[in-house]
């Protein structure tokens, strides 16, 4: 016997997965009924609950009764909860949504005894870099981690380093992961047998207490497990009671640093990043819409805060933040659950949003209209929106700038009709969507003028009266026109626009160099876009930095599944088009924008599973099989190339219904200068890549890595608006664009090589219909320091709102600054009765970050909104010194 070892008896909960999660949560009550019972009769008895409360919460919606039992346990030490909401999948959501989904874990496990102590990680598909910072500053001091962990390390505990150089102790699970310790309970032979031989194979790891993970996905307790753990001379502990008796000493551990996204020893299932790109489109989106509009706007210009309607839209950002969920590795159910999830998160960030502006927009006459920017800088760019007539545009400071790009339709209704029918459609002062201005009847003709507003009350029997005999009715709506005009908006502040009679003499102010359309060639003094024949695009940049090539459309095989890509063998590639089309749009001269359609054939079978890795070539799939199908489907690929005035970059729009399945669309960019790395950013960091990736465990390791804001390589970069799947390979940036995909793992992949699912069919995840992406393209010399303020712009539209009031416009208002080298705002948001800004600093050196508002003090605080040491102000400033990296929470008042 021996007792070097500690038992964790455990569960790992996928709360939605290859069954959705109402069917899984039937399962979860059963279990935890268990555990409660098996525990109050064992007192022996520990048992960790995955690290994330979701599993209490899901149960006592159907249990409340138990709420106190759970409770007392927690409190014994003897159940561990906590500290995640919910283990969430790190690369596939924003760095905000990870703070909120641990701080909301932490206060809820404070309610029912305390959270374990430990950052729980225990199936992530790898690790993001900030994660040790982000836990750090949480309060937690240690962290265990299972997939991505590197060949170099050696043991199973390791000093894993932030890139602000923030280290915490992490505990590998070596041997299996979180289920390294099943065999010691079911294996073969006797229990000294079995656990002489969990040691032999775990020492090699661990000099000291051999920690034995005895779980595996949802399992639950075994009845007489404390007898049969003392009987093998060990002890049984929780996680967080194993973890508190080891050294929390670093210096003699070895240092790992950035993020864990190494095959060496685990899978980590890379093609999550890009299945069901729809999902992480809307995620994106509705991330957006809560952490840089609604709750900006709400702290700022709001009255009473929403926090309701704001932890409601967060609670499900963090619920479909699993890594079952918004991975799209699921079936086609929990697909459609996390969506609408997703959606409702945005629905309420927008309410939230619109109840803001709507208050704004109050003081803006009716016919004018409010302008917002969610950025905290000076913002001087165009904004789209939609006003009556065609006078100029003024602000307060005088004309802007403005460019008509289409006009909304007049005449609304012209038909043959009784006019009883047509007063049928009047409700109120509504009619067809628009208010009554006025009305007339004349040769048979009722007719009625609408517009967006008005202020005329009309009596409908009057017109009913009048219009006896008319056989006609037509609706004729203001002359209304959308327009881009190039406005000034103070930082995380408004302005405002309405209409003025033109006079001689009067023109707008000087703006930024005019976008102008000439031929196929777009230009606004900063980038120079050019339409070659084949519908690629050649971009100059500043300092003559120029991209031949850019947008190409790849389209290959892909008989993978959610998890892995896997091309056939043979794959035929399909990239030249049959037909290049291009027409203008907007010709200038502040936005101009061209339309590309190009014409393919793409092969429309779904190809057969095939198997066996060829790795001494491209990775495909071996097999006498063709491969892809022989039919083909014409598919048009619609492209829209925007330069608008004043931005560094040119706006793609990809458009194309999605005809085929079992395949994978990715957009290439060449890049103006060799490059041996990436620069992607995402979750509060900038995380420098390889051009290889590093294998070990079976998984084919293929170089595809996730961008959340944007990547760059050799001069150039993509700025995105979600997640995005990328490689750097033959000296060109590949995007992808879709993937599609009919199974949830297959049995037989040949980039992997065992099954990580259930081999069940998903039809959805082969995304078929019009699929759109958006995406910019800017050059840049130098190191990469321009495109994250680039990427702020084309991430966070200005945003326009119809004044709902009458007199003057009013006077723009500010509501706060942030600025400094590499200084990125993430969060601002109320608490209690003071505001709480967190920024990150993305440079190498120390910054200052300075915050400018309406304040007279400020203190630091943790990721948890625990307030710390006081900060100096002076005038409604505060200079912040941020070290290389850091990540930073500020509360002032």
């Amino acid at each position: 016997m021996t007792a070097e070892i500690v038992l964790v008896p455990h569960t790992h909960w996928d709360r939605e997965w290859y069954e959705p999660f109402q069917r899984f949560r039937l399962r979860l009550v059963a279990l935890l009924d268990e555990v409660i019972q098996t525990m109050e009769r064992e007192p022996g008895y520990h048992f960790t609950l995955d690290g994330q409360l979701a599993c209490v919460d899901d149960y006592l919606e159907v249990r409340p009764e138990n709420r106190e039992r759970i409770a007392a346990l927690v409190r014994s030490g003897r159940l561990a909860v906590g500290p995640w909401q919910i283990l969430l999948d790190e690369f596939l959501c924003s760095g905000e949504n990870i703070v909120r989904n641990l701080e909301l874990g932490l206060s809820r496990a404070d309610k029912l005894g305390g959270a374990m102590g430990v950052g729980y990680l225990p199936d992530m598909f790898g690790h993001t870099a900030q994660m040790p910072q982000i836990l750090r500053r949480a309060g937690l001091q240690h962290a265990c981690v299972y997939r991505g962990v590197p060949a170099e390390v050696t043991s199973a505990a390791f000093a894993w380093v932030a890139p602000d150089g923030t280290a915490i102790r992490t505990q590998y699970l070596p041997e299996g992961g979180y289920g390294n310790g099943v065999d010691l309970i079911h294996g073969a032979g006797t229990l000294e047998e079995r656990a002489a031989a969990f040691t032999a194979r775990m020492r090699p790891w661990s000099e000291g207490p051999l920690l034995a993970m005895y779980g595996t996905d949802h399992s639950a307790p075994v009845a007489g497990l404390p007898d049969l753990v003392a009987a093998m001379g060990s002890r049984m502990d929780t996680l967080s009671g194993y973890i508190a008796t080891l050294d929390p000493a670093l210096d003699t551990l070895p240092r790992i640093e950035g993020e864990l996204r190494s095959h060496a020893r685990a899978n980590i299932l890379p093609g999550v990043i890009s299945v069901r790109v729809h999902v992480k489109q809307a995620m994106a989106r509705a991330e957006r819409m809560v952490e840089r509009y609604a709750e900006p706007l709400a702290a700022l210009w709001g009255a009473e805060w929403p926090g309701r309607f704001l932890d409601m839209a967060w609670w499900r950002l963090i619920d479909a933040s699993g890594h079952d969920s918004v991975t799209g590795c699921g079936v086609d159910e929990t697909a459609q659950q996390v969506a609408a999830r997703i959606a409702e998160a945005e629905h309420l960030g927008q309410a939230v949003r619109d109840m803001v502006t709507a208050r704004l927009a109050a003081s803006v006459p009716s016919d004018g209209v409010l302008v917002v920017n969610p950025t905290p800088s000076v913002r001087r760019g165009v904004v789209l929106t939609e006003v009556a007539g065609q006078d100029p545009l003024t602000g307060p400071s005088g004309l802007v700038p403005v460019q008509t790009l289409e006009y909304a339709p007049t005449l609304l209704l012209d038909e043959e009709m009784e006019p009883e029918l047509a007063l049928s459609f009047i409700h109120g002062p509504e009619l067809y969507g628009q208010h009554i201005t006025g009305w007339s009847v004349e040769g048979g003709v009722l007719t009625f003028t609408v517009a967006r507003t008005a202020t005329e009350v009309f009596d409908p029997d009057e017109i009913a009266a009048a219009a006896r005999g008319a056989h006609r009715v037509r609706i004729l709506a203001e002359p209304r026109r959308t327009v881009a005009a190039l406005v000034e908006v103070p930082a995380l502040g408004h302005t405002s626009l309405r209409p003025v009679p033109w006079r001689p003499g009067r023109s707008p102010a000087a703006g930024v160099a005019p976008a102008r359309a000439d031929g196929q060639v777009l230009d606004n003094g900063l980038l120079r876009v050019e339409v070659a024949d084949d519908g690629t695009l050649t971009l100059t940049g500043p300092g003559g930095v120029t991209v031949t090539g850019a947008g190409r459309i790849v389209d290959g095989g892909d008989v993978g599944d959610t998890y892995n890509h896997a091309p056939p063998a043979p794959d035929r590639l399909v990239c030249e088009p049959l037909v290049v089309e291009v027409s203008p749009v907007w010709s200038g001269p502040l936005v101009a924008a061209l339309d590309i359609r190009r014409t393919y054939l793409w092969p429309a079978t779904e190809s057969e599973v095939m198997t066996g890795p060829d790795h001494a070539r491209v990775p495909q799939i071996a097999a006498p099989d063709p491969g892809r199908g022989q039919a083909e489907a014409e598919t048009v690929v619609e492209t829209r190339v925007e330069l608008r005035a004043g931005e560094p970059f040119v706006r793609l729009r990809v458009e194309f219904d999605n005809r085929a399945g079992d395949h994978r669309v990715r957009l290439h960019v060449p890049l103006p200068a060799e490059a041996t790395t990436s620069y992607a950013e995402g979750q509060f960091a900038v995380v420098e890549r390889g051009l290889s990736a590093e294998g070990g465990c079976g998984e084919y390791p293929l170089p595809t890595f996730p961008a959340s804001g944007w990547v760059a390589a050799g001069g150039v970069a993509a700025l995105l608006e979600h997640v995005t799947e990328y490689e750097v390979a033959a000296e060109e940036l590949a995007l992808t664009l879709l993937r599609s995909v009919g199974f949830l793992s297959r049995n037989r992949n040949g980039l992997r090589p065992e099954p990580a699912g259930p081999q069940i069919p998903t039809p959805a995840a082969q995304s078929r219909g019009l699929r759109s992406v958006s995406l910019a393209l800017m050059p840049y010399t130098g190191d990469w320091s321009a495109v994250p303020p680039a990427a702020e712009t084309f991430r966070h539209d200005l945003l326009a709102v119809p004044g709902t009031g009458d007199g003057e416009l009013p006077e723009p208002g500010t509501g706060l600054s942030v600025s400094g080298p590499g200084v990125v705002m993430t969060s601002l948001r109320r608490r209690d009765d003071w505001k709480e800004l967190r920024v990150v600093s993305y440079a190498n050196e120390p910054a200052t970050a300075a915050i400018e508002g309406s304040f007279a003090e400020a203190r630091r605080a943790d990721l948890r909104g625990r307030p710390g040491d006081p900060l100096a102000v002076t005038d409604g400033r505060l200079d912040l010194p941020l070290a290389p990296w850091e990540i930073a929470t500020i509360q002032f008042r």
